[in-house]
């Protein structure tokens, strides 16, 4: 799929910070970067770069200089979106950030989405849904268990097992299907045997998905953990030593601790809340 409009949007975290890297991606994205961007040393454009390359050079309104930056070159459908694609790294100066989008949006390019890049990834065939879905995972990922279960969605773990499923399915279906096709054969076309193993197979496959979504999600969103029991009896003690720090009272009198105290801990990848 080709979309048309080229878009620009800051990559990095908001605010400011010591360096920036702004994205743009589409048709024009090497044409409109050329405008604007002016290198130090060879006088070659963007055009001619090799991809995977970087330029040092400036970026200037009329005579005023924006910033001295580094340009990056991706071609496409070698990408992440699978489009052409330039990334401008910039100092961190909110003030900077916001001159160069303003010179790309007067070029020809719009304002990016939230999440339109990965959008065009999808959309050009560079990632499935669950791969799309698992950028975002592995961007909110706080833990080695988060980023571990999404990177290992994002190189196609999940999408496998769920390839794997519908060929069993189909194989299972199109196996049923010339059974009732030739149902008054007294003829055997698919062996009751073979159907069951196959039947016990997708069962069993259905089964793990099920668990490993389970799995992940607690992952994901952290598993809860309530300590409950008799006044006095060490509770505040116990989430005292478990988060490392005094995070309730502790005292001989009972009923001391009367408010609920909330925190999260983690334990050897695994986020407890």
């Amino acid at each position: 799929m080709i979309n048309q409009e080229t878009i620009c949007a800051i990559s990095t975290a908001p605010g400011a910070g010591g360096v920036a890297v702004i994205r743009v991606s589409g048709t024009e994205a090497i044409t409109i970067c050329d405008t604007i961007f002016t290198p130090k040393i060879e006088e070659k454009n963007l055009q001619n770069q090799k991809a995977y390359t970087l330029r040092y050079g400036s970026i200037r309104r009329g005579e005023e200089l924006i910033d001295d930056v580094l340009i990056a070159l991706f071609r496409a459908p070698h990408s992440f979106t699978g489009e052409d694609t330039v990334e401008i790294t910039c100092h961190g100066s909110v003030y900077i950030q916001q001159q160069i989008l303003q010179l790309l949006i007067e070029k020809g390019c719009r304002s990016a989405l939230p999440g339109e890049y990965t959008q065009r990834a999808f959309l050009n065939g560079k990632m499935d849904l669950s791969q799309a879905e698992a950028v975002a995972d592995l961007i909110a990922s706080t833990s080695a268990g988060m980023h571990k279960l999404a990177i290992n969605q994002m190189r196609g773990g999940f999408s496998n097992e769920l390839t794997k499923l519908r060929s069993q399915l189909l194989d299972f279906t199109s196996l049923i299907e010339l059974e009732l096709d030739f149902s008054e054969e007294d003829v055997e076309f698919a062996d009751r045997t073979n159907l069951k193993q196959l039947a016990t197979g997708i069962e069993q496959l259905i089964r793990k998905l099920a668990d490993s979504f389970s799995v992940g999600n607690a992952i994901k969103n952290g598993i809860p953990v309530a300590i409950i029991g008799e006044t006095n009896a060490g509770k505040s003690t116990l989430l005292n030593l478990l988060v490392g720090e005094e995070r309730a009272i502790v005292s001989d009198i009972h009923g001391t601790t009367r408010d609920v105290i909330e925190d999260t801990i983690n334990l050897s990848g695994v986020t407890f809340r």
